[in-house]
């Protein structure tokens, strides 16, 4: 048997979307597929996971059509995506129908490989997408989510490997989403999985904690013949080990790649140069990070949490959100910290910090989770937050999406004419508010991807006149913070885009233009809808607040409504995850200053009560 190493190269999914927010453009990647494609890869990963989101909210780009051009491009080499099981691309459990739609779609506009997961490892999420992928033809890669805590250990991967197997998997995927894997560990997961396991096993390890090359090479030395990397020039950190690296180190082995280390060298190059257009994206939290191996929270992660403290002047919790991370796991029965897990644990953490009182407001997906409706938790839940988040309704025991009916056509009708394509209706149902404004967009000819900053020495050497990026210094609540305005949206646009970095990290802002007023004494001002001005600040019982900035979901009262304490009054999102406002007093609803849509912030009152 050939001990030859294969390689899946992550350059046009995975390691853009660990380093640059998955904004790589098509435009710079169809350039050098050729070269990529004349390489000899196993696969190249390039769909899936962030990148359909994206696609649609910033780069204005039909996600569908991304994967045609990509499998017209790369005629002789496997593409590959990520899919998360049940929950395809979008954040809650899909109907079967929508799901089997969703792969056959996916097969038929040019997918070769389905590496599918579940946040939870709860393989019954992942029967209807691998049997979809087998139906279609296609290679069904089930996944084992890798994470350590007391409810996980080889012995239960194992066994999650045989059922995979079971279940008519092609290969098995090892998936180390935060780079908690030591060398030895990887040597002893590995050669457990292959002495139970007559499957091909491949490895996906993120460089977060600095000892993935260690562990890809403990991983070969005990079986594994297919290994996840990037090209150099977009790895490392929260990305993947560099691919130049591993092909060189293998050289004249008996784990040879066969791959041609100069030709990728010259791939690097390429993509060394793509990688400056896209730099008012590069974040401070996206390299090494030893605190992986502690508090397990992969990088990424830990920049959506700054991100979310700093818009609350509260970054300085930063060490207390990352000790209550742990807490909250261990509460939820130690998921591993994966989409969309991750999200859900995380912003609970901040909650929990920024109130000063734990589980003093628990988000929608939590009460979700602990109810049963993502499937079974892999330890024990902790049983009063069970009880305080669920209350008296039913725990689901069986696989969630068996409670779902079938929603397809519902979601097709919903959609309506704007939907061109069975794709257009599947792009609707992942995302349905983002999508829609995409289709209403591309309907009347106004798509216009977000804005990218040239960067000033490129402009120079072109002859060009650039004006330098804003730069400031602010101080705010006795810290400074460095703020570089790296972009903007065009002008004239009801809604427009404007990019910035806050010491490194990139921001976005979306400001609605407002229409033009004449006020007292011919001054000009604006004013948005029927509200003036800033809404008041919360100091009575009554004022409905928010605990986090964020974006209002759903109002679910009027002005005049009766309510009572506890009652949900609004719905709000943050860091993607949704969290019911209940009212805090009986009373009468006096006024409603948020509408659907709306930007909110703590020190804003939402709705005001009048207490009975």
């Amino acid at each position: 048997m050939s001990n030859k190493i294969h390689i899946t190269d992550v350059i046009l999914r995975d390691a853009h979307q660990s380093l640059i927010a998955t904004r790589m453009r098509i435009e710079d990647m169809l350039p050098i597929c050729e070269k990529l494609d004349a390489i000899g890869y196993w696969s190249l990963e390039c769909w899936g996971g962030a990148t359909f989101d994206t696609c649609l909210r910033f780069l204005k780009e039909d996600p569908w059509d991304r994967l045609r051009k990509l499998r017209e491009a790369l005629p002789n080499t496997r593409t590959q995506m990520l899919l998360r099981g049940q929950n395809l691309l979008g954040y809650r459990h899909y109907s079967d129908d929508v799901v089997r739609a969703f792969v056959n779609k996916a097969a038929e506009n040019g997918m070769d490989v389905f590496r599918i997961f579940d946040a939870l490892n709860d393989l019954r999420n992942l029967r209807t997408a691998i049997e979809a992928t087998r139906a279609a033809g296609k290679h069904a890669q089930g996944t084992i989510c890798y994470t350590i805590s007391p409810a996980h250990n080889v012995s239960g991967f194992v066994a999650m490997g045989r059922e995979l197997q079971a279940m008519g998997c092609d290969s098995i995927c090892i998936k180390d989403m935060a780079g908690l894997l030591t060398p030895y560990a990887t040597g002893e997961l590995v050669k457990a999985l292959t002495d139970a396991v007559d499957l091909p096993l491949h490895l996906h390890c993120h460089s977060t904690a600095g000892q993935s090359e260690m562990c890809q090479l403990k991983a070969i030395e005990n079986g594994c013949q297919h290994i996840d990397t990037a090209i150099s020039s977009f790895a490392g950190g929260t990305s993947h080990p560099p691919t130049e690296s591993l092909v060189a180190a293998l050289r004249n082995t008996e784990y040879e790649t066969g791959l041609d280390l100069e030709a990728i060298q010259e791939i690097g190059l390429y993509f060394y140069n793509v990688r400056k257009k896209y730099n008012q994206y590069e974040s401070d939290y996206t390299g090494v990070d030893t605190r992986v191996q502690v508090n397990q929270v992969p990088g990424g992660m830990i920049s959506n949490l700054a991100n979310q403290l700093r818009e609350q002047n509260a970054l300085d919790r930063m060490n207390d959100v990352m000790a209550e991370i742990p807490a909250v796991r261990k509460d939820l029965g130690y998921p591993p910290l994966v989409t969309p897990t991750s999200q859900i644990v995380g912003t609970q953490a901040v909650l929990n910090i920024l109130t000063d009182q734990r589980y003093q407001t628990i988000t929608n997906e939590v009460k979700r989770y602990l109810q049963g409706g993502y499937g079974k938790a892999p330890g024990v839940l902790n049983p009063t937050l069970q009880q305080q988040a669920v209350g008296s309704e039913e725990l689901i025991e069986c696989r969630p999406a068996d409670l779902l009916k079938p929603e397809l056509d519902r979601l097709r009708n919903d959609i309506g004419p704007l939907a061109k394509s069975e794709e257009d209706v599947l792009s609707f149902i992942m995302f349905p508010e983002v999508a829609h404004t995409f289709l209403e967009e591309r309907e009347a000819g106004t798509l216009r991807p977000e804005p990218i900053q040239p960067m000033n020495r490129r402009a120079e050497d072109k002859g060009e006149s650039h004006t330098a990026p804003t730069e400031f210094n602010i101080n705010l609540h006795g810290e400074c913070y460095n703020v570089k305005v790296t972009g903007a949206g065009h002008r004239g646009e009801a809604k427009r885009h404007f990019y910035f970095t806050v010491d490194g990290v990139p921001e976005e802002v979306l400001i609605e233009t407002l229409d033009e007023v004449v006020l007292d004494g011919g001054a000009k001002g604006a004013v948005k809808g029927s509200i003036a001005g800033k809404r008041p600040k919360p100091t009575s019982e009554g004022h409905v607040s928010t605990s986090m900035p964020g974006n209002i979901v759903d109002v679910m009262v009027k002005e005049g409504d009766q309510v009572e304490v506890g009652q949900p009054v609004l719905v709000t999102e943050a860091m993607k995850m949704e969290t019911e406002i209940q009212s805090p007093v009986t009373g009468t609803v006096k006024e409603v200053y948020v509408q659907k849509g709306d930007a909110v912030s703590p020190d804003e009152t939402l709705i005001e009560i009048e207490k009975n």
